[in-house]
């Protein structure tokens, strides 16, 4: 098992014990649980994201793929592009979502937004420009 691995194990057994609360550097962030299945291999993973939800739309999630700026997208958004939909688990709540990438102006207000409310989202931007987009997916509930 690989150090992301056993970050993202301990991330999600601390998820699942204290009711979608995470401590350390993920205190003060909103994580969502996303499961999905790898697009060649077919192994069924799950990913912490960290999420945005807007007031006027209780029923869709936000996430990004960051990476925490590394020059490549992460395999997850493949996974969640190529399939169209996963299943997520917000505080003590699971449900099927679908999957819709997002791009152009929506793309540029959701993300705009997740950076004034976690502005190391400022950093990962920084840190790709000229490189990549970060993508946003918009995950709703099914």
């Amino acid at each position: 098992m690989s150090e992301r691995d056993d970050r993202n194990a301990a991330i999600i057994a601390e998820f699942r014990a204290n009711a979608g609360h995470v401590g350390g550097p993920f205190e003060t962030v909103r994580l969502v649980l996303v499961h999905h299945v790898g697009r060649t291999s077919g192994t069924e993973r799950v990913n912490p994201m960290a999420y945005l939800r807007l007031d006027d739309d209780p029923d869709t999630i936000y996430v990004f793929a960051s990476m925490a700026g590394a020059p490549k997208n992460p395999d997850w958004y493949y996974n969640l592009v190529a399939a169209g939909r996963a299943r997520v688990e917000v505080g003590t709540d699971t449900y099927d979502v679908t999957v819709t990438d997002l791009e152009g102006d929506e793309r540029t207000r959701l993300f705009d937004e997740q950076k004034r409310r976690v502005p190391g989202f400022a950093e990962y931007e920084k840190k790709v420009e000229g490189i990549r987009t970060i993508p946003v997916l918009a995950l709703a509930r099914a």
